[in-house]
């Protein structure tokens, strides 16, 4: 964070100081909320949460370096005491994003915000020091906590905004005002907690309400190929650049293709000029979160060059979102783990079944949560489409949905042993242990709340000590 003193900081979150000796000393370091992050100079935000309270830990941290707490009350140690802590932190967060005048890029969709997230980071790193969400850190404490973490040197700020409802992101603009705003795609993900397509649509779209108008520098990217995302052109002053693989989308993929691995290969094309990409990820639903990413950084003045190369050479920098890792007996386990709604369930599978051109292939499916009304529908639907991709082995994992998953399978003719429902992770492993065999590749996916990524690591592990003899 840019150094500010807790006097100054007191009076932009309105708060009173208790127990502090100077206050003109200054933050220098992080905002933190997590006591084991505190380094020297660290400033402390305690949240009171469902099994801890932070305030417990107020004289560990400045024991620790931190200069004071952002505090609900006393703590007997140098803290700035606020009526609530969230609140303080974000206006914190919106005087910080003030004075350092940074570019702000926004972004949310339905799906693939992190991994779009991710691939923007590592193409305007290209051209001066950026600041991004690290993970899905993309809520009401995570987004200001990201945008405190910029500094004087910090040219852009990548942010990603998730929501839960309408109002959430409007929420989010009000900290951290954007100059540019992404709108990835409007899919089924939380589509039990919102009601519709058309209300998750409501709700992304305020990102581009909340932009500047085009004289004022305000740019909102829009997905071409999604209906709901392109008529947002309609809610924004801003100016309109369209990506996707549509004619008219100003950035836009050609000759989308998959190398022999299932890695996406495409010529881009943007108003300034087109270059050839061939991607370290997996899968071709990256080709659309590339032309996003390529869409903000010609935006930000980047040829299309500078764009291809960096698209070429980016990574995955978050956990458990596609990682590929190939086992020393040949088997390759894909940990897509982290999360899943209908459409990155589709966008696995073929995922799964492009690197698996020859070989076998597994698809560790369990629950995707949130779907409210739909979960039976979608459920079974992915069963079905993992039969039609000619998936070889369908393992369900847990309880109902993933009964759902094992019945769209079978009712779409996946019968003996090409899909098996098993009640746990361990159960999985178990009979992925017993049944693997040399050059296999498994997919390992379900929503974060069942906990499959265990799976993967079980997996690794095994094959680290090898234990699967080839057959």
């Amino acid at each position: 964070m840019i150094a500010l003193s807790l006097a100054e900081i007191a009076e932009v979150v309105g708060g009173q100081t208790h127990d502090i000796p100077d206050p003109s000393a200054q933050v220098t370091g992080p905002v933190v909320r997590d006591s084991r992050e505190v380094v020297p100079g660290s400033l402390f935000a305690a949240f009171v949460g469902e099994r801890v309270d932070g305030h417990d830990f107020a004289a560990q941290v400045v024991g620790a370096g931190a200069v004071a707490v952002l505090a609900s009350r006393p703590v007997g140690v140098p803290a700035i005491v606020v009526d609530d802590v969230q609140t303080a932190l974000g206006a914190l967060a919106r005087h910080v994003v003030r004075e350092l005048g940074t570019t702000l890029v926004a972004l949310t969709g339905s799906a693939g915000k992190t991994s779009t997230k991710d691939l923007i980071a590592q193409v305007l790193q290209r051209k001066a020091p950026t600041v991004w969400t690290p993970g899905s850190f993309n809520n009401e404490i995570g987004l200001p906590l990201t945008a405190l973490s910029a500094t004087e040197e910090t040219r852009f700020l990548v942010l990603e905004m998730g929501a839960r409802g309408i109002g959430h992101i409007r929420y989010l603009t009000g900290l951290t005002p954007p100059r540019i705003g992404l709108v990835l795609n409007v899919g089924t993900a939380h589509i039990g907690e919102f009601g519709g397509r058309e209300q998750i649509a409501q709700a992304k779209g305020e990102l581009v309400e909340a932009l500047p108008s085009a004289e004022d520098g305000g740019a909102a990217i829009l997905n071409a190929d999604d209906p709901l995302v392109r008529a947002m052109a309609s809610r924004t002053k801003a100016k309109v650049i369209l990506f996707g693989e549509a004619d008219e989308a100003d950035v836009r993929a050609e000759n989308v293709r998959l190398t022999d691995s299932g890695q996406p290969s495409f010529t881009l094309h943007t108003p300034s000029g087109c270059s050839d990409v061939t991607m370290r990820l997996y899968g071709e639903h990256h080709v659309s979160n590339a032309l996003a990413a390529a869409a903000v950084a010609h935006e930000l003045g980047m040829s299309a060059e500078e764009i291809a190369t960096a698209l070429s050479e980016a990574d995955s920098l978050s956990r458990w979102r596609m990682e590929v890792t190939e086992r020393p007996d040949g088997v390759t386990v894909v940990n897509d783990a982290y999360n899943a709604n209908p459409e990155s369930m589709r966008a696995a599978l073929r995922a799964l079944v492009a690197m698996g051109r020859g070989r076998r292939t597994w698809a560790v499916l369990g629950k995707m949560a949130e779907l409210g009304d739909e979960a039976l529908a979608e459920h079974d639907a992915v069963g079905r489409l993992a039969v039609r991709l000619n998936v070889s082995k369908l393992v369900a994992v847990g309880g109902r949905e993933a009964a759902w998953l094992q019945l769209g399978a079978y009712n779409e003719g996946s019968w003996g042993e090409e899909s098996v429902h098993v009640s746990d992770a361990q159960a999985a492993v178990d009979l992925l242990r017993s049944e693997l065999r040399p050059g296999d590749v498994v997919l390992v996916k379900a929503s974060r709340s069942v906990g499959l990524e265990s799976v993967a690591e079980a997996l690794l592990a095994t094959g680290a000590e090898g234990e699967v003899a080839a057959r």
